[in-house]
């Protein structure tokens, strides 16, 4: 399988969080598969408690367009009266069901995959519980607690549950293996589900999640006070686009070489030194911006969340969308300057407050901890006991760019580390792999596709745990670098020898365990 988990670009040209899966694998062996189909209408007068068929249709290929199209059925329903969600059950189907992780606040069904039925497996999404767009602001939430806590978890998990309902009625026979995967919002909803309904899916992935949502607001709020402390104005900041070129140029001219490789990518940020104090060109305003992005958030009882990556690529237009801006149109439209500022300032008023009028200019973390309790409490999955899953056998993997501009890889990293912690043999059940050079879900200058999934399937089904996984980067339709990718603490090290864009002449090497 190809995944790409990614921004996704709005016909106005903003970028949304989003994801988005391309799958390209074999079906692999056939478990549960039948075909002896329920009928159309008996599907259609299928009762379900608290849940509406909104339409049961058959999906007719068009192969002209696609000729590894396969016929499906295509049930779309309502849970709850609230939860929108929609399934595709093909014909020939491979006994195995996959559900999609959402982008952002959701708001549509995402996570549904033609591709995934194409290839012989029901694939399954959800709003998540609300109808609301864009995906980046958090109206539907005020004071609304059913609707937030169906976007908090109980949506993923109500869909699953109906989802394989339909799909043993529809086959007439259980289903062989579940597998969830997700990138971020995706990602926080694979960890939630692994937390706190183990038994749900057999194999997870969650890559780059947004799991501790208000430790992250608290983060972006900061963030979002050093840019643009002046709430009336949100037109302009000390980060120019100019600026964010001179850091990215600095980190590469310092830092690309510390790995023993000069070749654009840092295989691993947290081993490598950066004085932002030699980056020349910089005013102080500029110099304390950015240090505000990577500090993260903290009050006086101690750090509350983790900033971003300080030795990690800046691509200066990933950052102006995410984390610097201002984007003319989020602006002009909903009153944002960007994407951190959007989540962390909306999460905050619609899902802490439930204040539209909240500002962030004026809020210190003092009681920040007192705030977020109720909100955190159906939000955040920062559980490290996964002993459900352990006793389900299922399995986790935890996977994240080290350049993300939008969700500080770190806090993933802190989360993985207090797992081991809780559990020195986790690593039977969850592992953590880390990317170098990768943006928000994918993309950026290093090796980032990967076929999670076939990973995932080998791990739970063949017992083939990932002890090497090896990424890919294409350029103009081809495969232009390949990497390996190890289980943290491990990276990725040159050899000294061989050729640098193929994964074979890289060697595993341990990482030092980073205090937070």
């Amino acid at each position: 399988m190809q995944a790409i988990f990614g921004l996704v670009k709005t016909p106005t040209g903003v970028l949304t969080w989003a994801c988005c899966v391309l799958a390209n694998f074999a079906a692999g062996p056939v478990f549960g598969q039948s075909t002896n189909h329920l009928g159309l209408a008996a599907l259609r007068d299928l009762r379900l408690p608290d849940v509406v068929l909104d339409s049961v249709a058959a999906v007719t290929p068009d192969h002209e367009a696609n000729p590894r199209a396969a016929a499906c059925v295509d049930v779309k329903g309502t849970i709850g009266g609230h939860i929108r969600f929609e399934l595709l059950l093909p014909e020939a189907w491979n006994g195995r069901f996959v559900m999609g992780g959402g982008g952002g606040f959701v708001g549509t069904v995402q996570g549904v995959s033609r591709d995934l039925a194409n290839r012989g497996y029901a694939s399954a999404g959800t709003d998540t519980g609300h109808e609301w767009q864009p995906g980046y602001m958090a109206g539907w939430a005020y004071n609304d607690l059913e609707a937030q806590l169906n976007f908090g978890y109980l949506a993923v998990h109500r869909t699953a549950e109906v989802a394989k309902a339909i799909i043993r009625a529809y086959y007439q026979t259980d289903i062989a293996y579940a597998y969830f995967l997700g990138c971020s919002r995706g990602g926080g909803q694979a960890m939630m589900e692994a937390q706190r309904y183990p038994n749900d899916f057999d194999g997870i992935v969650a890559g780059a999640p947004a799991f501790d949502w208000t430790g992250l607001a608290a983060c972006m709020v900061e963030i979002g006070k050093a840019l643009y402390p002046d709430a009336r104005h949100l037109d302009h900041t000390a980060l120019t686009k100019e600026a964010l070129v001179k850091l990215q140029a600095a980190i590469l001219e310092q830092c690309d070489a510390q790995d023993g490789l000069k070749d654009g990518v840092i295989q691993d940020p947290p081993s490598t030194h950066f004085e932002l104090a030699k980056v020349a060109g910089l005013t102080d305003d500029q110099r304390q911006a950015i240090q505000a992005i990577y500090q993260g958030a903290r009050n006086a009882r101690g750090p509350i969340y983790p900033g971003y990556a300080p030795v990690a690529e800046c691509d200066p237009d990933q950052w102006i969308a995410w984390l610097v801006g201002p984007v003319p149109p989020l602006v002009a439209k909903d009153h944002v300057p960007d994407l951190t500022f959007a989540f962390g300032t909306q999460i905050f008023k619609g899902l802490v407050f439930n204040d539209p009028d909240w500002d962030y200019s004026t809020y210190d973390l003092s009681h920040f901890e007192h705030d977020t309790r109720l909100a955190a409490s159906f939000l955040n999955a920062t559980n490290p006991d996964l002993g459900g899953l352990k006793v389900h056998k299922g399995k986790l993997i935890l996977w994240h760019g080290w350049a993300d501009p939008a969700l500080p890889a770190q806090a993933t990293v802190d989360y993985y580390r207090q797992v081991r912690q809780h559990d020195p043999a986790a690593a039977d059940y969850c592992r953590l792999f880390m990317v170098p050079g990768c943006l928000h879900c994918g993309g950026g200058p290093g090796a980032s596709e990967v076929d999670w999934l076939s990973v995932i399937v080998d791990w739970v089904e063949r017992g083939v745990a990932p002890e090497r996984i090896v990424a890919s980067k294409r350029e103009h339709g081809k495969v232009a670098r390949t990497r390996p990718l190890y289980p943290y603490p491990e990276w990725a090290a040159y050899r000294g020898s061989g050729d640098p864009d193929s994964a074979d002449s890289f060697v595993a090497r341990s990482a030092p365990v980073m205090a937070r």
